[in-house]
């Protein structure tokens, strides 16, 4: 299609998952003419696929459970958990706008059935949603409103216009086509978790994960951007996610965080390796390095009673039926039909049952459960559980960098005119490792950041 026929829209956003629905959404809410782009032929990406928390706090869930918590107690905990490895003006811009985003999630139907404490947290406050539901809700309220989604089709090329990018080419099932986008264009790609050449420049390492993510997610955004001179961020920090079986498919998030509620993890070997209560993507990089990259978590009775039936990350019941536990009534049974030294499982479990009664210090310094928050449980009363789990490369929370008002930045931190992101196509945000709940939670926000800024480009007020 010639520029002279060219279609006209005032955004067109790259990606169907919660960051590009949430932009593509706000955006015509704000009376924005949009163009929806997604690679795949259904909505969803990676967003789909994960386990549906959200991170908020001051909400009204946590109020009802009692749990004191602060927007300035959140900042503390990403910054922690992310290493001081953040871009704070990031952090902030989320912090100042989760309020009016759980508003606006609740108004749209959202409903939070579960509150928890999860990883980089020392307070519950991952709020679960079924997630599926709610991208289609938004696909079919974008649609309703008027926007228009492009299924199957692939941006090959943004077009520049003096120095702003004003279109994008796409590669539709009826040939190509060159969308004008007259606010902007924002990325909202995700990441490279399925890419990888882009892994091999980046995190070789991770190739031994389990591939996992969008099945779209090979860094096409990231590409498009970084041909532009966009910035990077946070690329030396990619790790996977511990805790998924060595049979995980995507038809199900399968992920166990059993060591957060009071098992250990061990090797073949039946040794301890890492520190429980820390970030699971932490423990997915400690993982990597174990013999043939597995890590058992070992639990008794006491933690298998706190499995909650369709609540992800804490799911044992669902896992056992589909035979994915091992499960003996003694510690050395336990290891030989988990294929674990059982000499070695017992006495760890001893050592750490002496941890647990202050016998002894941790050899890895734990003191806790999630992030250092809740009680040590010895592992003592039968029958005993063995969970085999590999590192999950299901993201990469890295990318492209943004400012807080989601414009991509180049390499020398001069804005790009006319390109946004959000989402985990850009970087800067996580920094060293991730705080459950705050990919989707942030993806969500800097969608509607960028739609906010596009509206106020074309004089519609957000």
């Amino acid at each position: 299609m010639t520029e002279a026929t060219a279609e006209t829209f005032d955004a067109v956003v790259v990606g169907a998952g919660i960051s590009g629905l949430s932009a593509a959404l706000s955006a015509v809410e704000a009376g924005l003419r949009v163009a929806l782009v997604e690679k795949t032929a259904a909505i969803g990406g990676s967003s789909a696929m994960s386990g549906g928390w959200f991170a908020f706090s001051g909400t009204a869930e946590q109020a009802a459970a009692g749990v004191r918590d602060s927007a300035e107690h959140f900042l503390a905990d990403l910054l922690e958990v992310g290493g001081h490895a953040n871009d704070r003006a990031l952090l902030q811009a989320y912090l100042d706008n989760q309020a009016e985003l759980y508003a606006w999630l609740k108004g749209r139907g959202v409903v939070f059935q579960e509150l928890e404490i999860s990883s980089g947290q020392s307070a519950a406050r991952s709020h679960l949603t079924p997630i599926k539901e709610v991208l289609r809700s938004f696909a079919d309220a974008f649609v309703a409103a008027g926007g228009t989604l492009l299924l199957d089709s692939r941006v090959t090329d943004l077009v520049r216009d003096g120095g702003r990018v004003s279109a994008v080419v796409v590669d539709t099932p009826d040939g190509s086509r060159t969308l004008e986008a007259a606010g902007g264009v924002v990325l909202a790609s995700g990441g490279f978790s399925r890419g990888t050449d882009l892994l091999r420049i980046f995190a070789p390492e991770q190739l031994a994960g389990i591939p996992y993510g969008g099945l779209g997610n090979t860094g096409d955004g990231l590409k498009l951007a970084w041909k532009l001179g966009a910035g990077m961020a946070d690329m030396s920090y990619i790790s996977g996610t511990y805790g998924s079986h060595p049979e995980t498919g995507i038809e199900f998030h399968e992920l166990l965080c059993a060591y957060y509620l009071g098992a250990i993890i061990v090797n073949k070997d039946g040794k301890r390796f890492v520190d429980e209560s820390v970030s699971y993507k932490t423990l997915g990089s400690a993982c990597l390095d174990q013999p043939e990259g597995l890590g058992f978590e070992i639990f008794d009775a006491k933690v298998r009673a706190k499995s909650q039936r369709g609540v992800p990350l804490k799911d044992m019941d669902t896992l056992e039926d589909l035979g994915h536990v091992f499960k003996a009534d003694s510690l050395e049974e336990l290891a030989r039909i988990a294929g674990i030294d059982a000499g070695a499982l017992v006495d760890t479990v001893g050592r750490y049952n002496a941890v647990v009664a202050g016998r002894e210090e941790d050899e890895f310094g734990r003191t806790g459960l999630c992030t250092g928050v809740g009680e040590l449980l010895p592992i003592d009363q039968a029958p005993f559980y063995a969970y085999p789990a590999k590192t999950l490369m299901n993201s990469t929370y890295c990318g492209i960098t943004i400012n807080p008002q989601a414009q991509v930045l180049d390499v020398a931190g001069e804005v790009i005119e006319g390109l946004y992101a959000a989402g985990e196509v850009t970087g800067g945000f996580h920094g060293a490792a991730y705080m459950t709940g705050t990919s989707l939670g942030k993806g969500a926000l800097f969608g509607r950041l960028a739609a906010r800024s596009i509206a106020a480009r074309v004089g519609v007020p957000a």
